[in-house]
């Protein structure tokens, strides 16, 4: 059985999709853009800000999910520039404990509203 994650401590999903997905203890986030909830705008100008913002937001749609980013097994980042590489690992360090959660990190070409940054995770449950 899956069970759609609902929250109003985000922005809504941008498509035909949900947040995340929870089934069982797992928990699938969609990938999440840096958009502030409290303006429902993009943060473009600054990618540890940016950075910092999907990830307070990938812990409030844990949160909604009775989760926590320390349930975090699993992310990916995409990145329109790898040059924000080392710039968005200091903020993602932040976010997580001992051990880290496994990663993949891209380039790609672009993204949703022409995003500098996008991150999905993936949890499992105590």
């Amino acid at each position: 059985m899956k069970q759609a994650i609902v929250t109003d401590k985000v922005p809504g999903a941008i498509g035909p999709y949900s947040l995340g997905i929870r089934t069982g203890k797992m928990i699938f986030l969609s990938g999440q853009l840096p958009i502030n909830p409290a303006t429902n705008e993009l943060i473009t100008d600054d990618i540890k800000e940016a950075a910092r913002q999907i990830l307070t937001n990938i812990d409030a749609i844990l949160n909604a999910a009775k989760g926590s980013l320390a349930d975090v097994v699993k992310t990916t980042i995409f990145l329109t520039n790898m040059d924000n590489f080392a710039d968005v690992n200091e903020v993602y360090t932040g976010f997580f404990g001992d051990p880290a959660p496994a990663r993949s990190c891209v380039a790609v070409a672009a993204l949703p509203k022409n995003a500098d940054i996008e991150i999905e995770a993936i949890a499992i449950l105590p």
